[in-house]
């Protein structure tokens, strides 16, 4: 009975993970605003710094993603998807009735409540998704990042290219995938993303969870180049975009292929199972004693001390968190490599205006499948060198850094084909810098708080955008604007944005001494970890 059991609580682990992908791959409506920023701009008759502000105010819904993060540890993982759905219908919703023209341009400030309501959202969303996951598959935190976040950064090449396949790119019909896409999947994924206790696997099972794992990567890279592929070809016919949405809807599908062959696979193996189960279960209950709700390998090498504070790498409450220094670190340096490459996916049609391109729709996708590739190969690389050589994490991050500043270079350069360019770069970078972050934080302070943490860490997302694109980019647009155009707000020529990118290229190189510097810090944890994952009997 009990083997019976484990075989459909492995099976509704993996569906679980299906289900957490279907929402990823509909929650990055958050980096779609240049789709439909030109409409609002119009339509409401604002200046470059108002838009900008709006698309802050968009960000600024993240901040009370904190709200989230409190509900994470208090209520079950369906209750935090629908709050998402229901309040992400509104915001989108509304902002679908002004775009459309079915209701006259809401005042401003009421446009910024809604633009929050949107980008709040995707917190309760990605909360409930990243906090469940890496909960269920604790050995594999670098894959399931890179996995679920490089999902979020597909959503926005789904989404525009969806749009551009059926509706024309209209941006109206753009806003009403925003609205009722993510609703309908997320009351799916209500029935199917719930928390599984954890239990101790075989090396076996810990192959094939790997295995499974790169299925999973597998599926997302055909995604990716399917879309990209789609971007370049010239004016689709109706049928052939019918055929792509199809296709598209398909290979989405696919991944359920491992929860059914995890529950036949199992039914396979029942007879050994049933032998060993006595052993099994007395295991589980000595540990799950000893343990309660921490992770079952800190039973086998944790010993008791008495100390004044948890120590890097053990569990923390959230002021124990606040209090360490290596937690500032990793908050300042996620600020300067997500609050700049923010404001270039905020500000990509106005970008790519002032270079002469009139369709930025390209550009948009090319940084949504690019972060994509940047979060997904992260993942799995990263955990793979701490397991090998105990390479600490924050190194990814400190790479990227440096990446995405020669990135910037280029965009201020504005030379032939460097939007191109500087938008995958800082697409790549940007996914890598989301995909690192992630399991770093549940590494440093482990897993009982981590919904809270995690959501404090997004506060960066509202703080960039803010600094970043509100601020840096909107007034120096503006500036230029006005100094170009007789006191107009639209700036054409490369000049119109080269300042912007000099102060985003040298956030960039400070943001890289700080994660070289974390990287220092934690070097011991992450050869601590790739010795106990030599050793250490394996646990999910």
């Amino acid at each position: 009975m009990a083997s019976e059991l484990r075989q459909v609580s492995t099976a509704s682990k993996w569906l679980g993970f299906v289900a957490a992908v279907w929402i990823q791959a509909i929650s990055g409506n958050n980096y779609t605003f240049s789709n439909y920023s030109d409409a609002l701009k119009s339509l409401m008759r604002l200046t470059q710094i108002q838009l900008n502000n709006l698309s802050v105010a968009k960000d600024v819904g993240k901040a009370f993603g904190l709200l989230a993060g409190l509900a994470s540890d208090r209520f079950p993982t369906w209750a935090i998807l629908l709050i998402g759905s229901l309040e992400g219908l509104l915001g989108y919703g509304v902002q679908w009735l002004v775009v459309s023209q079915r209701i006259q341009p809401l005042p401003y400030w009421q446009m910024c409540v809604f633009m929050c309501m949107g980008g709040n959202s995707t917190t309760w969303m990605n909360t409930a998704v990243l906090v469940t996951c890496i909960r269920n598959f604790r050995r594999n935190r670098g894959p399931v990042s890179g996995i679920l976040k490089g999902y979020v950064g597909l959503s926005t090449a789904i989404f525009t290219d969806l749009c551009s396949a059926l509706f024309a790119d209209d941006p109206a019909s753009f806003l009403v995938m925003l609205s009722l896409v993510p609703f309908v999947v997320c009351l799916a994924g209500i029935f199917f993303l719930r928390e599984i206790l954890p239990e101790n696997s075989t090396a076996e099972q810990d192959k094939e969870e790997t295995s499974y794992f790169g299925f999973f990567n597998g599926v997302a890279v055909v995604v990716a180049v399917y879309l990209l592929a789609f971007g370049f070809v010239p004016n689709p016919s109706a049928l052939v975009s019918r055929v792509f949405a199809i296709v598209l809807v398909v290979l989405l599908a696919a991944p359920l292929g491992i929860p059914v062959h995890s529950y036949l696979k199992a039914r396979g193996f029942k007879a050994v199972l049933d032998v060993n189960e006595p052993l099994l279960d007395g295991h589980d209950k000595r540990v799950r004693k000893s343990v309660g709700d921490e992770e079952a390998s800190a039973a086998v090498t944790a010993t008791m001390t008495v100390k004044s504070g948890p120590a890097v790498g053990e569990e923390h409450t959230i002021w124990e968190a606040l209090k360490t220094l290596d937690f500032w670190i990793l908050f300042v340096s996620f600020l300067c490599g997500v609050g700049t490459g923010l404001a270039v996916m905020n500000n990509m049609g106005q970008i790519g205006l002032a270079l002469g391109y009139s369709d930025v729709s390209l550009f948009v996708s090319l940084t949504s499948i690019w972060g994509f590739f940047g979060r997904i190969i992260s993942g799995s690389v990263s955990e793979h060198f701490i397991r090998k050589a105990g390479t600490p994490r924050p190194l990814w991050n400190a790479a990227s850094q440096i990446v995405m500043a020669v990135g910037y270079i280029l965009l201020a350069m504005a030379m032939p084909g460097s939007l191109y360019i500087g938008s995958t770069v800082v697409g790549l970078c940007y996914g890598v810098r989301l995909a690192i972050t992630v399991p770093t934080a549940s590494e440093l302070f482990g897993l009982k708080y981590y919904g809270l943490i995690y959501n404090i860490l997004i506060l960066n997302l509202p703080l960039g955008s803010f600094l970043f694109s509100g601020l840096l980019a909107g007034m120096l647009y503006d500036m230029e604007a006005t100094t170009t155009a007789g006191g107009g707000n639209t700036c054409v020529g490369p000049h119109c944005y080269r300042l912007v990118f000099i102060f985003m290229t040298a956030a960039s190189i400070v943001g890289f001494f700080f994660d070289i510097l974390l990287s220092i810090r934690t070097k011991n944890l992450y050869n601590n970890k790739s010795r106990s994952d030599a050793t250490v009997p394996n646990f999910n």
